[in-house]
Order: C-alpha cells, then sequence, then structure tokens
C-alpha cells in the first residue's frame, strides 16, 4: 500500500472532503428514495414491484439498451480495427466528427433524430418523394433506439481504438503465416485480446442507454421505457414511492451491469484467461 508518510489527522482531513461529497452526493440521497419507496409498508411496495405497466417498461428499457449495446459493439469493433491500423489525411478530423456527439445532450440528440425521422424530417420527404407516403419513425421504438446509437458509438469507438492500438500485430502475422483465415484471426486472436475493452465499454453503453432521458423525453411520447414511466410518476402523478421504487431498481439494473463488466473484463485481461 502506497504510503506518502502524512500523518493520520493529515490524512484524514485530506479524505473529508471526499467523504462529504460521496454522503451528501449518494449516501443521503439513496436513504431518500429508499425511505420514500418503502412509504406505504411492505404491501405497498409488492404492489409497486409486480405492476404489469411497470414491468413492461423494464423490460423494453432492458431490450433496448442490450440491442444497442450490440450495434454500438459491432460497428464500433470495425471501425475501431480501421482506425488504429490505418493513418491517412484526415484521420484526426474524422475521429473528431465520430466523438462529437459526446458534447450534445440527449435532447439535442432527440432533435436530431426528429429532423432525420419525424413527420417533416428528411426520410419522410423522400418517402413522400418517391412513394408518396411520409416514412416516420422517430416517435417509436426505432427512434429511440437510433437516438441512443447515435450517442452510444462515440464512447465505445474511443475505448475499442485505443485498444486496437495496443495490439501486438505480431500475434495476427504468426497466426496468418500458420494458415489461419482472416475470419479464424478475428475470432481466435483479435476478438480475446480486445475482450476487456469490448466489455468495458459494452457495460457503459448499456447503463447508459438504461438510464438515458433526454432522448427519450424527446422522443418517446407512446412508448414505455422506465425513465419516462419514472418522470411521469413523479411529476405528473405526485407518485413519490413509485419513482422511488422504480428510480431504485433501475439504479440496481445498472450497478449490476457496470459490475459485471469490471469483473468479467479483469478476467478476460487476466493471463490465462
Amino acid at each position: 500500500m502506497l504510503d506518502l508518510g502524512f500523518p493520520a489527522w493529515l490524512r484524514r482531513a485530506l479524505a473529508a472532503p471526499a467523504v462529504a461529497l460521496f454522503a451528501a452526493f449518494w449516501l443521503l440521497p439513496m436513504a431518500a428514495l429508499g425511505r420514500a419507496s418503502a412509504q406505504h409498508g411492505l404491501h405497498g411496495y409488492v404492489q409497486i414491484l409486480v405492476n404489469p405497466q411497470y414491468l413492461r417498461s423494464l423490460g423494453i428499457t432492458v431490450l433496448l439498451a442490450g440491442t444497442v449495446t450490440a450495434a454500438a459493439l459491432a460497428l464500433s469493433l470495425v471501425a475501431g480495427l480501421f482506425l488504429a491500423r490505418h493513418v491517412f489525411r484526415g484521420r484526426r478530423l474524422l475521429m473528431a466528427m465520430l466523438t462529437l456527439p459526446l458534447a450534445f445532450p440527449g435532447v439535442v440528440v432527440g432533435f436530431m433524430v426528429i429532423m432525420l425521422g419525424g413527420r417533416m424530417g428528411l426520410v419522410a420527404q423522400i418517402g413522400m418523394a418517391l412513394f408518396g407516403q411520409r416514412w416516420v419513425f422517430a416517435y417509436s421504438l426505432a427512434g429511440l433506439f437510433v437516438g441512443y446509437l447515435y450517442f452510444s458509438i462515440p464512447r465505445v469507438i474511443l475505448t475499442v481504438t485505443a485498444g486496437a492500438q495496443g495490439l501486438d500485430t505480431r500475434i495476427e502475422e504468426a497466426a496468418r503465416s500458420l494458415g489461419a483465415s482472416p475470419w479464424q484471426v478475428l475470432c481466435d486472436v483479435t476478438l480475446p485480446a480486445l475482450a476487456p475493452a469490448l466489455i468495458a465499454s459494452g457495460a457503459l453503453c448499456f447503463a447508459t442507454a438504461v438510464g438515458a432521458f433526454g432522448t427519450a423525453f424527446t422522443l418517446a411520447t407512446d412508448i414505455d421505457v422506465l425513465p419516462m414511466d419514472i418522470y411521469t410518476a413523479f411529476t405528473l402523478n405526485a407518485d413519490l414511492p413509485t419513482a422511488a421504487t422504480w428510480s431504485l431498481i433501475l439504479g440496481a439494473v445498472t450497478w449490476l451491469v457496470l459490475w459485471w463488466g469490471e469483473g468479467a473484463g479483469g478476467a478476460a485481461a487476466a493471463p490465462g484467461a
């Protein structure tokens, strides 16, 4: 353990601000949520947990986040390997453009999806010009998928590109010299080496998509996703116990995925894993 030689009282004084912030912004809010969720006793808590509407919203939210994560990993893997192994004019500009969505809040991402797939969006105008009918997908699960994927890819592609740059290409060259096909090299050499980066970025992508609110608030007019149901229960229905209960559940799902990702990523990075 690293010991800088500071006296005990000074170490406690240096740690005090971090402890105070942790208590103020995590412990106290979580305690308040727990108290609010149990406001009507155990029976009320159970009734909230078995409500079909919220269970359906939880299922849709998890399924959507999982689909977005899989798509973001697949697209970012291809792009990350290409960017890590090719140097060309405009590469830095391309990287900057790919990561630009990190600067946009969820509401702006939702607005961009509306401009693409809304009733007056680009896709609707193309459909109207070609087939006489508007193609609208912005206010459906497809619109949420596009919005979530848009702000998820930059988070994944940065991690995958950094991981790909650290790969030893000599191992791949050795596998090819022994007769391995490109697909075998990818599955048996490249993907196992990139597994820690893929797992870590995938867990972060899933957690971000599960709790995304701004994009859902802009697009989900007729879609049941859990962040919107929590918002409705708290602001429109003044149902604090329900909002608190499902906030805790949403936080637990996110924490479990991040905890799994940290453990699985560490196991994949361990020698002999």
